[in-house]
């Protein structure tokens, strides 16, 4: 029976009525229905008449990062538990699963009763470790307000996909989790600049007990740097200077350091002088540093990969007017006011100016004097 043919017959009953319908994943092409993995979910190149995957190489990807080193800290205390919301392969847990299958809880599409759920785990004295897309935590933005923040609970979240995701679409793009965050007391929010300083992320959210923390990290794979064999803690609100500079000032959050550092590279070899900050807190900011630029009346120019109203620049621009610092010019860099379609992350950066050549344009605007004389 078709599934018209289903609803034709309930229609014509009286009364509330409920269908029920069973899926087969991969229906259809049997190397999927038989893998219960996840895997088909996405599949990058394979074999068509086997179905064996092309098999990966090169630098681990964010989510297994991040799900290994969740393993790594739970290995030596017992109080780290895992939740996901029915993305146990895309956010990498099944493999912390695999380890820990008594500590990991996968609630189905309930987002809302994810983030509640490791609410009520942390007033036990427990580390819940929830899981999941920047695009699927707004489903439990009202719990996140109340069962997690009020309550200043030390609840850590793995924010994966954050920033454009490229393949996953439009309805995937996670570049709203800052602006509804941010805003809300006891929250702090961290981004890494690579895969090494996201283990040593998701270790600090670990011995935080200061309420709950948002690591944020994107969809794909690493840089391929080295990666510290010890976890540490790393200073909250303290931005590391990359690079030193006299003459403007790039605070890049996350992803986007790559893009300033190349930026000011090239300044550099024009006789312009570019500090670069990799501005690794969303909140809090680093108001000492904050404060110092502005002593200086450095020009500033902040990139993120996320929404510009309410986000990253916003915070900074914020802080600069109420510490009545303001005078010197800022400019953001960021996602404007609008959806964001389906493409490569390449081709969307191209499409929105993240690059570095927009990034040198906006730094000539910010110090067109020096670039007379360059």
């Amino acid at each position: 029976m078709t599934f018209i043919a289903i609803f034709n017959t309930q229609r014509r009953r009286k009364g509330p009525s409920f269908c029920t319908f069973s899926r087969k994943k991969g229906k259809g092409y049997e190397p999927a229905e038989l893998d219960a993995s996840g895997a088909w979910h996405g599949p990058g190149p394979y074999a068509i008449e086997s179905g064996d995957m092309q098999k990966k190489s090169g630098p681990p990807a964010y989510s297994a990062v991040f799900s290994d080193t969740v393993a790594k800290i739970a290995e030596t205390d017992e109080r780290v538990v895992a939740i996901t919301a029915a993305m146990p392969g895309g956010t990498k847990l099944d493999r912390f699963a695999s380890k820990f299958p008594d500590r990991m809880f996968d609630v189905g599409i309930a987002e809302q009763h994810a983030t509640t759920m490791a609410a009520g785990i942390a007033t036990q004295g427990l580390k819940p470790v929830f899981g999941v897309y920047s695009t699927f935590l707004q489903r439990g933005y009202d719990q996140l307000v109340h069962d997690v923040c009020r309550q200043n609970l030390n609840v850590i979240f793995g924010i994966d996909r954050s920033g454009l995701v490229g393949g996953d679409g439009e309805t995937h793009q996670g570049v709203f989790d800052i602006n509804y965050m941010r805003h809300l007391p006891n929250m702090k929010i961290l981004m890494p600049k690579d895969e090494n300083e996201l283990q040593h992320m998701i270790y600090t959210a670990y011995k935080n007990d200061d309420g709950p923390m948002a690591v944020r990290y994107p969809r794909g794979n690493g840089y391929g740097v080295h990666m510290d064999e010890e976890l540490q803690a790393v200073p909250v609100g303290q931005w590391p200077v990359v690079k030193e500079g006299s003459d403007a000032v790039i605070l890049a959050f996350g992803t986007m350091l790559p893009l300033a550092e190349e930026a000011a590279e090239y300044m550099e070899q024009n006789g312009v002088s570019v500090r670069v900050v990799n501005a690794n807190s969303a909140k809090p900011l680093d108001e000492k540093q904050l404060r110092e630029i502005g002593e200086e009346g450095l020009p500033i120019l902040t990139i993120e990969e996320a929404a510009l109203l309410g986000g990253f620049g916003s915070a900074v621009l914020e802080f600069l007017h109420d510490e009545q610092l303001a005078s010197m010019p800022v400019k953001r860099m960021g996602i404007p006011d609008r959806y964001i379609e389906h493409g490569s992350v390449g081709l969307i950066y191209e499409e929105l100016g993240l690059t570095t050549s927009e990034v040198i344009n906006e730094l000539k605007q910010l110090i067109p004097s020096k670039m007379k004389r360059a």
